[in-house]
């Protein structure tokens, strides 16, 4: 039955011009900052970035959701909304954050395909605008009225004035923008002094690099407290609710992820699955790149998972599975060439069948080495040797067909996913054929092929959504099971 849902919890989105205008350190301090005055606050992040969706999270303290129209379908995005966004152990929760990314109406195509606008629409859910204000003052108030009517529809409620240089400045963009747009200034917050967030290649660096993470989030929740009217943001928040999706919601739909679990090591096993395999996961501060869902996917498959890193531990647990994600394993070249028992025993496993799916940091652990000041071996599992460029190798999104045989995927299957990292291939000591996906869309590893497969080990620069491709969580529980009946014979 399809129907139009009324959606109960207020929400906002945050939204800028551009990248790099100070969205994503506005969307963390009004998160922590509504946090701190009592609110059950739900963050979610615009399109597939990981790391300010683990910025996100932790400002909130739980789970951050990406939602993105590109990897998954616009039914499922608003699933998947619905599912977090509703009460949680009995919780009505009073807000939901969700913050955007690039530009506004930025998208695919000139149509604005999968834009934060585009999401704005899709969820019914008015839009606070970030701007960037430096060396600018009237002018702001006529890029404002442009933004309103390039899109009618979409509902931008609110602005707040990022970069300040002082009072008069501030009074200038206040009286311009609010005479001439008659959308209400609800902050002005002016330069920082000092670089709480400090910027690495891929935006913001991952909050598990610093022992400091906790104090940059207070210090932007003071911050916002202090220059941005949160009374507003809340008000702006409640005029969607109540208000219903744009796209209808089929209730007989199964809903592929569990609200209630927020929690790091998720179990869901069913009471009549005989075989429960452990899948292990590599998570630490070199790998720290996965969606909630897709961790949630493996576990309401039937996996038991269980957390390791090959920076703190010697040795690889009984498991029946492994799953590897991207991350800065560049940052930790060091460390992981020295644990050198835990790397052996990972080749070990390969050989014997253990089956791994890995991505982009994941991949490139499972290579030969990683080439950066020195040489540092790692797994020895796949033969390409990798090296480090100052500039994006592959940045975007991906579609890749499925053309070889595999354990993973069946042939004609179309993933869409991405690709970002600034490692780059040197050496390739294998075949085209041992890499099963035909780039439409994006680099992938070498010759515009991806997806290495040996025995049943896996490895891709592409990551994927579990929304967009339920089959992957299917498969790698299937094949540990497979693997755990095997090695019990």
């Amino acid at each position: 039955m399809q129907v139009d849902l009324p959606i109960e919890i207020p929400r906002v989105l945050i939204a800028a011009l551009r990248g790099g205008s100070g969205k994503t350190i506005l969307s963390i301090g009004i998160i922590a900052a509504l946090c701190n005055a009592g609110k059950k606050v739900v963050p979610f992040k615009k399109g597939p970035d990981y790391i300010d969706a683990g910025w996100l999270a932790m400002a909130a303290g739980r789970s951050c959701y990406n939602l993105d129209t590109f990897m998954a379908d616009d039914r499922l995005v608003c699933r998947s909304f619905l599912s977090h966004a509703s009460q949680t152990d009995n919780t009505r929760n009073d807000i939901a954050v969700i913050e955007g990314n690039r530009g506004l109406y930025d998208g695919l195509d000139v149509d604005g395909s999968t834009s934060t606008a585009s999401l704005s629409r899709l969820l019914n859910t008015p839009v606070i605008l970030c701007l960037d204000c430096t060396k600018s003052t009237r002018t702001m108030a006529a890029v404002v009225l442009g933004c309103l009517h390039f899109e009618p529809d979409i509902q931008i409620k609110g602005v707040i004035l990022n970069r300040i240089a002082g009072p008069r400045h501030e009074n200038i963009l206040r009286t311009s923008i609010e005479q001439h747009c008659g959308v209400p200034v609800i902050g002005a917050v002016p330069k920082l002094k000092s670089h709480d967030f400090p910027e690495r290649h891929m935006g913001l660096i991952p909050t598990p690099e610093h022992s400091w993470a906790k104090s940059s989030i207070s210090a932007a929740a003071e911050v916002v407290g202090k220059y941005v009217d949160l009374t507003e943001v809340s008000r702006i928040a409640k005029t969607a609710e109540n208000k219903p999706f744009s796209c209808s919601v089929d209730l007989n739909d199964e809903l592929l992820l569990d609200a209630s679990s927020d929690q790091k090591d998720v179990q869901i096993v069913s009471v009549d699955q005989p075989v429960i395999p452990k899948i292990a996961v590599i998570r630490d501060s070199a790998f720290q790149f996965y969606y909630p869902d897709n961790l949630e996917a493996l576990a309401a498959a039937g996996a038991q998972l269980v957390y390791i890193s090959p920076l703190t531990d010697t040795t690889l647990p009984k498991i029946d599975g492994l799953y590897i994600g991207g991350g800065f394993p560049e940052t930790h070249a060091k460390e992981l060439a020295e644990n050198i028992k835990f790397r052996n025993e990972i080749k070990a496993a390969a050989e014997g069948g253990l089956p791994i799916y890995a991505e982009c940091g994941g991949l490139m652990y499972l290579g030969k080495s990683l080439v950066l000041d020195q040489t540092y071996p790692m797994a020895g599992v796949l033969p390409v040797e990798f090296g480090f460029s100052k500039k994006p190798q592959g940045h975007g999104y991906t579609i890749a067909t499925v053309d070889v045989k595999n354990p993973f995927y069946e042939i004609g299957t179309v993933l869409k996913g991405h690709e970002f990292h600034y490692s780059k291939v040197l050496e390739w000591h294998g075949k085209d054929q041992d890499m099963i996906f035909d780039m439409q869309k994006g680099r992938g590893i070498i010759n515009k092929r991806d997806g290495v497969c040996y025995k049943n080990v896996f490895a891709t620069y592409t990551h994927i959504h579990a929304l967009g491709m339920p089959e992957w969580a299917e498969t790698l529980v299937r094949l540990a099971k497979a693997f755990r009946l095997k090695t019990e014979d």
